[in-house]
């Protein structure tokens, strides 16, 4: 299978039980939520999967797990964030290995690496797998930019395909497209900007809360492709109080309770992140109560077969 880079692709939670081991079953509810909703991939071990707390056999199992679910009607993603060139291309291989069918990858982890080195460090991970390449660009988060500069070089690799376009500047959806056209993919990895790349001309949207909003996540991308952008405005106004908790340092916290407000997961997180406490956890829970409380009724937004 090979992966068209467009749609709604969730950067799933990762699912924990009380004793702090990975809950497969209630992992597996929410993937059949978003399935069900119309997602095109999956994505695992981002910053929402907790990708940084999990053991190298956690992420291979949820490579695993993920792929028998999907039963190859769409692609499993793997995160790759490392340290080490080398680590990088261990870990682009075991998932490979695992089922997965694309990498998404961040700069090198901890260390601010040069814009050569960077270069040098996702090139040598392409050489190095078979497996299509999503480029993670948020130096908001990650402290190194990818400009377009490097991406023209970056771009001499076919295997380097798409960017999760993450800068918060969104002129530069523009700025990608004047330069390097259906070359490179965009989607758009900022939620509260997700309506606005799109329109501008991003593929796709790597989303955080549709992990609890699959549906409407969906429906607003699939009626601005429509042409339908009224509607997918509505739902956009109504979702982005919501959205907002994908861009706060506790955002895993923020969008676990949210995926308990609406059933399709739990509050467990890894330590050393913890639940959500005092006047926080309030404040979130009264913007999701008001976002349940107002959901709106979707239209029918899947395409027609």
């Amino acid at each position: 299978m090979s992966v068209k880079w467009e749609g709604v692709m969730p950067a799933v939670t990762t699912k924990f039980d009380s004793n702090d081991n990975l809950d497969l079953d209630l992992f597996a509810k929410n993937i059949h939520a978003q399935i069900d909703a119309g997602v095109t991939g999956i994505i695992l071990g981002g910053t929402l999967g907790e990708a940084s707390t999990l053991l190298d056999s956690e992420k291979s199992q949820l490579v695993k797990h993920t792929v028998s679910l999907v039963n190859g009607n769409i692609p499993v993603i793997m995160n790759i964030a490392e340290q080490t060139t080398k680590g990088a291309i261990l870990a682009a291989n075991q998932a490979e290995k695992d089922g997965a069918k694309g990498l998404m990858m961040l700069p090198p982890m901890r260390y601010k690496a040069t814009d050569h080195e960077t270069v040098t460090y996702f090139k040598e991970v392409a050489n190095n797998t078979s497996l299509p390449i999503m480029i993670y660009n948020n130096p908001i988060d990650y402290k190194i930019e990818v400009t377009l500069d490097m991406f023209e070089e970056l771009l001499k690799n076919d295997r380097i395909q798409a960017v999760k376009e993450s800068t918060r500047d969104i002129s530069n959806v523009t700025r990608m497209k004047n330069s390097f056209g259906n070359r490179l993919a965009i989607l758009t990895g900022v939620d509260t900007l997700a309506l606005e790349s799109l329109l501008m001309g991003a593929n796709g949207w790597v989303a955080g809360l549709v992990c609890a909003f699959p549906a409407e996540t969906v429906a607003i991308f699939e009626l601005q492709k429509q042409g339908r952008l009224q509607e997918a405005i509505d739902i956009y106004r109504w979702f982005l109080p919501l959205l907002e908790l994908d861009i706060d340092p506790q955002l895993v916290q923020n969008i676990k309770l949210a995926e308990v407000g609406t059933g399709l997961g739990s509050e467990f997180v890894r330590a050393p992140r913890l639940p959500l406490i005092g006047e926080k956890r309030e404040k979130v829970l009264k913007t999701i109560e008001t976002g349940l409380k107002n959901r709106p009724t979707l239209p029918d937004y899947k395409p027609k077969a």
